[in-house]
């Protein structure tokens, strides 16, 4: 092979009927170890440069040593043509020089797809619709989930709702924000043939085109009515649960309702939004109570935590003891939770500390569980009832 490529490379540096005399050949090219580091220095430019498909394709090193076009002594011989066709002295450096950029611009584009941040928006895909009769109606039960686009959605979160559900949260939306509703289309009912697969089929589509309809429209998606239509069945199925003490059940349905508020963004809205903010911190100190129950104490104390980072009250609401009714609850729980699972409890027993410093009696407090199960969970729409404890607070 070696020969070969000395023959193929002579013939490339000089030109036809121009050979040189026999001395000039044993100096230019020594048949010596010299010659051996060339081949292979020409061997590694080689390398990793050459894409052989179909028909090319060698299937053994004996077709090597044939003469045709195809062969690969030919193959070798066009590449070094090429290799040194410039005008550089060195025929190894413009090609070393081309590899270098095209190695640099491949780095460059590797690094920019791992950097790349690809816009993320929120679908909602019915997955099911199935007919359930029940002892005097008979409608149609839609699965939806709600999974971010973008990224692989490990949590995606889930709802079912009936037409009804759906007409409900339209005819609240359009009382509330007539002028921001008029160019969304809803599904209208028919007066038969309402549950045969086909018209089943177009509903659905139609269900997904309106909540991301919805969802498009900044006056709309931040509202109490829309974020509520998603969650709050949830929530208030987790509270249920909890007061007939079935909290490994609870868990379900309160970790549901958490991705449902993160994946609607109701974490930014808390200083926006009120009714956000009031079942944003009742879902994770539930969550604290049903992880505790069921003896996973490590989520307990996560979700304890991170409630308690937005609660911490500033100097001057320290000052003034305008505290959430939940955070002297949640403080005693964390230091209780952090000391179980050998967890640095310095920072929130320092809080507590200081509470207690500012003449505020946290003894004479119910405990989280007994809040969360007398608390009244109220939606937006709950005007002139009783307002919970969570609103006088805030």
């Amino acid at each position: 092979m070696a020969s070969k490529l000395l023959d193929r490379f002579r013939r490339t540096l000089f030109k036809e009927g121009e050979l040189p005399t026999e001395t000039d050949r044993k100096d230019d090219f020594p048949e010596s170890s010299e010659l051996e580091d060339d081949t292979d220095c020409i061997s590694a430019r080689l390398s990793g440069t050459l894409c052989f498909e179909g028909d090319a394709v060698l299937e053994s090193e004996d077709a090597a040593d044939g003469s045709g076009p195809d062969s690969d002594s030919d193959f070798f011989g066009e590449s070094l043509d090429n290799a040194c066709s410039s005008t550089d002295a060195s025929p190894m450096g413009p090609s070393l020089k081309g590899s270098n950029i095209i190695t640099r611009q491949l780095q460059e584009n590797w690094r920019a797809s791992r950097t790349r941040i690809i816009p993320e928006k929120l679908l909602f895909e019915v997955t099911d619709a199935s007919v359930v009769h029940d002892t005097n109606s008979k409608y149609v039960l839609y699965t939806l989930h709600v999974i971010h686009s973008g990224t692989f959605d490990k949590t995606p979160a889930v709802i079912t709702r009936r037409y009804s559900d759906f007409e409900r949260l339209h005819s609240r939306l359009r009382r509330r924000h007539g002028d921001e509703m008029d160019a969304v289309y809803f599904p209208r009912k028919k007066l038969r043939k309402n549950f045969v697969a086909e018209t089943i089929a177009k509903r659905s589509r139609a269900f997904e085109q309106y909540l991301s309809h919805l969802r498009s429209l900044p006056e709309i998606r931040s509202t109490p009515t829309f974020l509520e239509f998603f969650y709050l069945g949830d929530l208030r199925a987790g509270q249920m649960l909890m007061r007939v003490g079935r909290h490994q059940e609870a868990l379900g349905s309160l970790l549901n309702a958490l991705r449902l508020q993160e994946k609607l963004g109701c974490h930014q809205l808390l200083q926006q939004n009120h009714f956000q903010r009031v079942h944003w911190f009742f879902t994770l100190s539930a969550l604290v109570i049903c992880f505790q129950e069921a003896e996973q104490l490590n989520e307990a104390q996560e979700h304890c935590d991170r409630a308690l980072q937005d609660l911490a009250p500033s100097p001057e609401a320290l000052q003034q003891h305008q505290l959430h009714p939940l955070l002297i609850p949640l403080l005693q729980a964390n230091v209780r939770l952090s000391w179980k699972i050998s967890k640095d409890k310095r920072r929130w027993e320092a809080l507590l500390q200081e509470i207690q410093d500012h003449g505020i009696d946290v003894g004479n407090q119910p405990n989280l569980k007994e809040y969360l199960i007398n608390e009244i969970i109220e939606d937006s729409e709950g005007a002139g009832r009783a307002k919970s404890k969570s609103e006088d607070a805030s």
